[in-house]
C-alpha cells in the first residue's frame, strides 16, 4: 500500500471518527456531567461606562441591583468584576439578555458558566439516598421519593417481564422452525414476523379499543351473558401496565426470535445425539449442551427486548401509563423552563442500567468458546414433522399470530370506524378518515417530512455506512475496530437517551449564523436526520460488510493493477457486487427512521418540524376523532413499513436477523 493511499485512508478514518464523536460520543459523555453538578450563568460586569461610580449608576439605571444593596460609593467594597446577578442552568437566554444591556449601556459585561458538583439530583433521581451503617449489610437506603422508585421500579419489572415472556415465546419457534421440516414453513415464518410493521405505540391505539373497560372482548363477555355489565374486567390492568407489558411481547418477540432461530439453525445437532446416546433426556440436552451454545444469540436478542421495553416512551404514553423513566424524562424536556439536573440524572440511571445489561451479557458470553461443529458437521437434513408436532406448530403459530395482529386490526378497523361506540365491532365504516388526513395540514406536513428526513438519513448512513464496513474488511486496523465499535453502539444505546443528548448539548450552540442548524428549540431538522442516521447506522453497516466479507479481494486487486482508480474500483466492481446488501439495509435503515419514536417525540416540538409519529400522537390528542384520523396515518406508515421490510425480507433472506444482534 503506497503512503499516498495511507494518508488517504486516515483522513477519511479521521473525518468518520470525528463525525461520531460530535454526533454520538460527545451528546453522551455531556450528560454524565449534567447528573452530578449545578449548573449556574453569572452575568459579571467587567467594565463600567465610567469607573465605579459609573457602573453603580449603571446597575441602578437597569433596575437589576436595588440601590440600598450596593456598596457605598468610595469605601472600596465595589470591585470589578461584579456579579450582577446568577440565573439558574435553564435561564441562559435570560442572563445573555441582561448582558447585551449591560454592553448597550455602554459597560462591558460577561456570561459566566460555573459549575457545583452534588450527589444530590443523581440521589433525587433514584428516589433514595444510601446511608452507611454499623452493621451487614453496611449500608441502608433512605427513600425520599416514592414516585421516582416506583417509575424505576416499574420500569425494570416491565422490560423484566416482556423480555421472560419474549423467551417464552421463541424457544419453542425457534427450535422448531430450525429442527424440523414442515408444509409452510416459509410463509409461517413470515407470519412470525408481522409486528415489526407497526411501532408498539402505534399498535396501543389498536390493543385499547379491543382490552379498554368497555372494548370488544369485555363488549362480547357482555353480550353472551358471562360478563356484569356493571363489573368490566381491567385487562390492561393496574393503570395500562398489562396493556403495555403485552404490547411490548408482541412487538418485540420477532427481535430475540430472528437471533434465537440464526443461532440454533449453527449448532450442530449431532452434539446434541451424542449427548440423547449416552443417556441424556430432552431436558438434559436442552440444558447441558443446546442452551449454553444457544448463549450468543440468545443475549445478543434478550439484550436489545430489555432495553427497547426498557426506554420504551411512545407505548406508555398511549396506554397513559405515565409512572415509568421514560415518561418522566419526557415531562421534564416537554417543558424547557422545567428541564434540571434530575432529568439529566435519570437519563443517566437508564444509562447506566443499559449499559451495565449489555456488557455484563457481552462479558458473559466472552467467558467461554460456544463454537460447534463446522457447517460441515451438518449433514443430516431435518427430520420431518409429526401429525402432533405439526397441528402444535400451526395452532402455535396461529394464536401468536392473531395476538400480534390484533393490534394491527384494531388500527384498521378504527381508521375505517364511522361509529364505534359500546359496540364489539364498528357500526358503519367510512374513508373520510383517510381523505381528511391527506387534509388535514399537520399529517400532510408530517408525511412529506418523515420521507425526507428518512431519505436523506438513509443516504449517510449508506455513506458513512459503506465506508466503515470498507475500512473493517479491506484496511482493518486499531482504529477501523474503533470505528465499528462506535458504529454498534446505538443498539446497545437508547434512542431517549441519545435524543436528550442532542437535546441539551446543542441547546444554544455559539456558531454564530450555523447556531439554529443545531438548535434543536429553533430548528431540529438536522438534529432529527442525523440522529435518524446514528440510530440506525447498525443496519446499514452490518449489511454492507456482511456483502464485502462474501467478494473475494482479488476482484478489486485486478482493476486496481489494470489502472483503475479506488474510486472506479469501488463504483464499477465493489458496490455493484454488494449491491442487494446495500439495497436491503437502506430499506430497512429508511423503514425505521420512518417510524421511528424516541427521537421524533423529544425533538420535534413544533407541528411544522413534525414526523409521522410525533404527529401521530399529537392527532390523538384531539377530543372527538383524534383516534379515527391517527389510525388512518399509522394505517399508511403500515403498509409503507410492510412494504419495506417484505423486500428487505426477501433480499437478505436469513440474514436479516444478523441486524438485530446487539
Amino acid at each position: 500500500m503506497t503512503v499516498n493511499m495511507l494518508r488517504r485512508t486516515l483522513i477519511v478514518e479521521l473525518l468518520v471518527l470525528a463525525f461520531l464523536a460530535v454526533f454520538l460520543i460527545y451528546p453522551i459523555a455531556y450528560i454524565i456531567p449534567g447528573a452530578f453538578s449545578d449548573e449556574e450563568f453569572a452575568v459579571r460586569l467587567v467594565s463600567p461606562q465610567s469607573g465605579p461610580k459609573g457602573a453603580l449608576e449603571q446597575l441602578v439605571a437597569l433596575n437589576k441591583v436595588a440601590p440600598e444593596q450596593l456598596p457605598a460609593q468610595g469605601t472600596g467594597a465595589f470591585t470589578l468584576p461584579y456579579t450582577v446577578k446568577v440565573f439558574s442552568g435553564t435561564q441562559r437566554a435570560a442572563a445573555e439578555r441582561l448582558a447585551k444591556r449591560l454592553n448597550d449601556a455602554g459597560g462591558t459585561a460577561e456570561v459566566v458558566r460555573e459549575r457545583q458538583w452534588t450527589l444530590f439530583y443523581f440521589d433525587q433521581a433514584l428516589g433514595f439516598t444510601v446511608h452507611s451503617a454499623e452493621g451487614f449489610p453496611y449500608f441502608r437506603l433512605q427513600p425520599h421519593s416514592p414516585t421516582l422508585i416506583e417509575s424505576l421500579g416499574n420500569s425494570l419489572l416491565l422490560a423484566t417481564l416482556t423480555t421472560i415472556a419474549t423467551t417464552l415465546f421463541c424457544l419453542p419457534l425457534a427450535y422448531w422452525f430450525t429442527r424440523f421440516r414442515f408444509p409452510g414453513r416459509g410463509i409461517l415464518g413470515g407470519m412470525l414476523l408481522l409486528p415489526l410493521i407497526m411501532p408498539p405505540f402505534v399498535g396501543a391505539i389498536g390493543l385499547q379499543r379491543f382490552l379498554d373497560r368497555y372494548g370488544t372482548l369485555n363488549l362480547l363477555l357482555m353480550k353472551w351473558g358471562a360478563l356484569d355489565p356493571a363489573r368490566p374486567i381491567d385487562w390492561l390492568g393496574d393503570g395500562g401496565f398489562f396493556g403495555v407489558a403485552a404490547m411490548q411481547v408482541l412487538h418485540l418477540y420477532p427481535i430475540l426470535y430472528l437471533n434465537l432461530a440464526a443461532a440454533w439453525a449453527n449448532v450442530d445437532p449431532t452434539l446434541e445425539d451424542a449427548a440423547r446416546n449416552l443417556g441424556a433426556g430432552e431436558w438434559r440436552v436442552f440444558r447441558s449442551v443446546t442452551f449454553p451454545l444457544l448463549l450468543p444469540g440468545y443475549f445478543a436478542g434478550a439484550t436489545l427486548v430489555f432495553v427497547w421495553a426498557f426506554t420504551d416512551l411512545g407505548t406508555p404514553l398511549v396506554f397513559n401509563y405515565l409512572q415509568v423513566i421514560p415518561v418522566k424524562i419526557f415531562d421534564q424536556v416537554s417543558d424547557p423552563q422545567r428541564t434540571n439536573s434530575v432529568a439529566f440524572a435519570l437519563v443517566v440511571v437508564t444509562l447506566v442500567v443499559t449499559g451495565v445489561l449489555f456488557f455484563s451479557a457481552r462479558w458473559l458470553v466472552s467467558r467461554r468458546a460456544y463454537v460447534s461443529g463446522g457447517k460441515g458437521a451438518v449433514a443430516t437434513a431435518p427430520p420431518a414433522a409429526g401429525r402432533g408436532l405439526l397441528v402444535l406448530i400451526y395452532a402455535t403459530v396461529s394464536v401468536i399470530t392473531f395476538l400480534s395482529a390484533l393490534p394491527n386490526v384494531g388500527v384498521i378497523l378504527t381508521a375505517f370506524a364511522e361509529r364505534w361506540s359500546f359496540t364489539p365491532l364498528p357500526e358503519s365504516y367510512t374513508t373520510a378518515y383517510f381523505a381528511e388526513v391527506w387534509g388535514n395540514r399537520v399529517a400532510v406536513t408530517s408525511i412529506r417530512n418523515s420521507l425526507a428526513y428518512s431519505a436523506v438519513s438513509t443516504i449517510l448512513d449508506i455513506l458513512i455506512g459503506v465506508t466503515i464496513a470498507w475500512l473493517v474488511a479491506r484496511r482493518p486496523s486499531w482504529l477501523s475496530g474503533v470505528l465499528e465499535g462506535c458504529a454498534m453502539l446505538p443498539l446497545a444505546l437508547p434512542g431517549l437517551v441519545l435524543a436528550f443528548g442532542y437535546l441539551t448539548c446543542f441547546n444554544g450552540w455559539g456558531l454564530g449564523k450555523w447556531s439554529p442548524l443545531l438548535d434543536p428549540t429553533r430548528n431540529p431538522v438536522l438534529l432529527l436526520i442525523i440522529a435518524y442516521a446514528v440510530r440506525r447506522m447498525p443496519y446499514l453497516t452490518r449489511s454492507a460488510l456482511a456483502g464485502l466479507q462474501q467478494i473475494a479481494p482479488v476482484l478489486e486487486e485486478a482493476a486496481e493493477n489494470l489502472g483503475a482508480t479506488r474510486w472506479r474500483v469501488l463504483r464499477t466492481v465493489t458496490m455493484p457486487l454488494i449491491a442487494a446488501n446495500l439495497v436491503a439495509g437502506g430499506i430497512l435503515t429508511f423503514a425505521y427512521a420512518l417510524l421511528e419514536v424516541s427521537d421524533s417525540l423529544m425533538l420535534a416540538r413544533e407541528e411544522k418540524f413534525y414526523p409521522i409519529t410525533r404527529a401521530i400522537l399529537g392527532l390523538l390528542m384531539r377530543p372527538d376523532d383524534g383516534d379515527n384520523i391517527a389510525s388512518a396515518l399509522a394505517v399508511f406508515a403500515m403498509a409503507l413499513l410492510g412494504v419495506c421490510l417484505l423486500t428487505a425480507g426477501l433480499l437478505l433472506g436469513r440474514k436479516m436477523g444478523e441486524l438485530f444482534r446487539a
